[in-house]
């Protein structure tokens, strides 16, 4: 049942390391709001931040009741915190975007109106990423990698930012995954979806604290959560190794029997490098089995996907 009461729009951000950049972000994001209704609220997830981040985020709520604080009890990461953000948001309409003013809030009435038009899910997709040629190219090839990987069609250009209706945040928290990807789950969900195209900004203040290498890491995490092809990868170079030993055995064979020299002078090199060769496949199958193993090791503990320290501005837990 839909709450009477509940706002027509949230917003929700993950806050980490962004003390300096926070009162500008709630400045940008009221007035974006503002564009589509008065009736909104703007859930800010402190995804323990070690620097004066929950600080700033209790002066915003202090100035506006809008404002709303969420202080994780640890650095969980980005898809809990916006998890967190999700279960407390209450508004009909919920966007979802990063602090950091990359995300511009400009656009949250855009992404609105294109909702209006009857889609559930409408991401904004960046022209241009705002990122230094290193991480670009990281980015670049965590999106080749997820998308082989994980076997889905997954468009570089999107990200996190994105408008979705209460329905999808209803689904979305049905979700039992201890491991989730936002938009991956967005996908798997099947609504209906659009997108509007979008400026990424430059960031103001510092710099991200997403590497492109923890980019790599994280598709490799959610490979292994949504797809087995990695296990499907194993079989088939095990597959292979076995077709060219037995080829290599037979042609060892003959040449034994037809050679002028009577016998091979085989070199101890040769076996040396096909032993570590082997060795290594076998310990990088292994390592692969140990990853989903591990997932289903972290699945069954059921443990929460965040803790909640502290809130701000809030009504009743959820």
């Amino acid at each position: 049942m839909t709450d009477p009461n509940a706002p027509l729009l949230s917003i929700v951000a993950p806050v980490f390391r962004s003390d300096a950049i926070v009162p500008e972000f709630v400045r940008r994001a009221c007035e974006g709001a503002s564009k589509v209704t008065e009736n909104f609220e703007l859930l800010l997830i402190e995804d323990g931040s070690p620097d004066g981040s929950w600080d700033e985020i209790l002066g915003a709520c202090a100035r506006d009741p809008r404002v709303k604080g969420v202080q994780l009890s640890r650095n969980f990461g980005q898809q809990p915190a916006i998890t967190a953000g999700l279960t407390y948001a209450r508004g009909q309409y919920v966007v979802v975007m990063d602090s950091d003013l990359q995300d511009d809030p400009a656009y949250v009435a855009d992404l609105y109106r294109k909702a209006l038009e009857g889609f559930d899910i409408v991401f904004a997709r960046k022209r241009i990423r705002r990122f230094s040629i290193l991480r670009n190219l990281t980015t670049r090839l965590y999106y080749a990698m997820f998308r082989w990987l994980a076997s889905v069609d997954y468009d570089q250009h999107v990200g996190a930012y994105s408008i979705v209706t209460r329905r999808v945040v209803d689904a979305f928290l049905k979700f039992g995954d201890y491991r989730r990807g936002y938009v991956i789950v967005l996908g798997w969900l099947g609504f209906k979806r659009a997108h509007v195209d979008v400026e990424h900004r430059d960031r103001p203040i510092g710099r991200s604290t997403y590497s492109g290498f923890a980019l790599i890491g994280h598709a490799i995490t959610i490979a292994v959560t949504y797809s087995d092809k990695p296990l499907r990868m194993s079989i088939y170079f095990g597959l292979m190794l076995s077709v060219l030993s037995f080829v290599l055995a037979m042609w060892l064979t003959i040449n034994y029997f037809t050679s002028n020299v009577g016998q091979l002078a085989l070199g101890w090199t040769s076996i040396i490098i096909s032993h570590l060769f082997l060795s290594g496949l076998m310990l990088t199958s292994l390592g692969v089995v140990g990853l989903y193993i591990g997932r289903i090791f972290e699945q069954v503990k059921q443990r929460p996907i965040f803790v909640v320290r502290e809130t701000r501005n809030m009504g009743a837990s959820p």
